[in-house]
């Protein structure tokens, strides 16, 4: 499945999906945000039982702060509606998965 470019309009949707989400909180200026988002986009690709999306936080700063971002990258696991993990900072793609699996 394709990596979901994640929005305030379309976020009640993911969030009420049922499905386990994880969710990648960037910016385009940021170094290890370009390090971690072929790894999501790998990710998506290989386990479509996922909802993977990625959010921009320079132009979802509501979002942004709704999860209590205060660093990027931040990753966000999420599981009925409810966040159930996060990581800040770059992280392996192993690492990324197991949050997933936890």
């Amino acid at each position: 499945m394709a990596v979901l470019k994640v929005n305030k309009s379309n976020f009640e949707d993911i969030k009420s999906s049922g499905a386990t989400v994880l969710l990648d909180f960037y910016a385009d200026w940021c170094g290890p945000c370009r390090m971690v988002s072929p790894l999501v986009d790998e990710i998506a690709e290989e386990n479509p039982q996922y909802i993977v999306g990625k959010i921009n936080v320079d132009e979802e700063p509501e979002l942004a702060q709704e999860f209590g971002v205060m660093s990027i990258p931040m990753l966000a696991v999420m599981r009925g509606g409810e966040v159930v993990s996060t990581s800040v900072g770059a992280r392996p793609k192993a690492q990324i998965l197991e949050m997933l699996k936890d």
